[in-house]
């Protein structure tokens, strides 16, 4: 079994890559800051014209028709740019959910996404807060076991501050009178596959934001000097960075693995996701510890930009699942009743 990534994945990835490095710089992302929505129209306009937007709406409704496997390594490379715009949220999160949902939700609102026209945000009941909520055209919503697919007109937003800029979080309240797009059975597939897709976004960030940090904390360890010599030189602060980089290595692989599971629905895909999320975000953990550490005193100032991927990190690591719950998953799986473990169960064939 071939588990490498395609010549074209890897060549997307890397032409991805350089645009986001070109144009998603520290610089704009601080002014988006200042802004009132902490949004920046001009990069999203962007993206949508790369066709970045429309990479997982199905071909039928004007995108490109691409699966997590495919998107998990544009996923990195948005977080190694700290992206504050939705798209890693869309395209992971929310098209995957209207693909689900079908029937004419799906039709009337896919072809708008493809085309950069929409943006749509889906938020579960158990993160309590919901991302971009201020901006979003259309608001895909659970509550209890029931679905609703919202405008800004049928909710009540109260914005809740996050320990990270970018960030702009909402507590959405439904006005009565509001029925569901789906209920029971059906919207309780819905919960599960949306955490699923959702935490696995957020572990392919943390491998992003996980490499950034390490390459801030190198390049400022080469010209920062210490009786003479680069810091970087000194054997403790090579450890430093030797131990993420071993953490971030061994992280890669889960999250590739969860992105095959969910793309070809493996009933084992909720155990490979925490796997994901948890092996990430604690490679970005380190990062983030060591990474301030090297800095030294620099680090905690407002003007290293170590700050924008540190805090990043940080909120990633407690949304979609924090450390608690996906250790209680992989717990579950491993101790539940006639669980198959080993490298026979691991590659086996769906």
């Amino acid at each position: 079994m071939d588990f490498t990534f395609t010549e074209d994945q890897l060549l997307f990835q890397s032409s991805v890559r350089e645009f986001l490095t070109a144009e998603v710089t520290p610089a704009r992302i601080r002014a988006s800051w200042e802004t009132a929505g902490g949004r920046d129209p001009a990069l999203w306009r962007q993206l949508a014209d790369m066709g970045l937007a429309g990479l997982t709406v199905p071909e039928e409704f004007g995108g490109l028709g691409m699966s997590e496997l495919d998107f998990v390594l544009l996923a990195q490379e948005c977080g190694y740019v700290a992206l504050p715009e939705p798209l890693v949220h869309m395209a992971m999160v929310a098209v995957p959910l209207l693909r689900q949902v079908g029937g004419d939700l799906a039709a009337t609102w896919l072809p708008r996404i493809a085309a950069g026209e929409a943006k749509v945000v889906a938020g579960l009941e158990q993160n309590l807060l919901v991302e971009d909520a201020h901006i979003a055209d259309l608001l895909l919503l659970q509550r209890g076991d029931a679905w609703y697919a919202l405008s800004q007109g049928q909710v009540e937003l109260r914005h809740n501050e996050s320990v990270d800029p970018s960030r702009r979080l909402y507590a959405v309240d439904i006005k009565s009178g509001t029925d569901p797009i789906s209920s029971g059975d059906a919207a309780t597939a819905l919960t599960a596959a949306t955490l699923d897709r959702g935490a696995l976004g957020c572990a392919a960030q943390a491998l992003g934001l996980a490499q950034r940090m390490v390459d801030l904390a190198v390049a400022y360890s080469c010209d920062r000097q210490q009786f003479g010599k680069p810091i970087g030189s000194f054997q403790a602060v090579k450890h430093l960075m030797a131990n993420v980089a071993v953490r971030l290595e061994y992280a890669r692989a889960p999250v590739h693995r969860a992105a095959y599971s969910l793309a070809n629905n493996d009933p084992g895909a909720a155990r490979a996701v925490s796997h994901a999320k948890l092996a990430a975000c604690e490679a970005a953990n380190l990062a983030a510890k060591n990474s301030i550490q090297v800095h030294g005193a620099m680090g905690y100032t407002w003007e290293v930009d170590l700050h924008i991927y540190m805090k990043k990190a940080w909120a990633l690591a407690n949304t979609w699942g924090d450390a608690s719950f996906h250790k209680a998953r992989i717990a579950d799986a491993i101790f539940a009743d006639g669980a198959e473990l080993g490298a026979g169960a691991t590659f086996a064939e769906f």
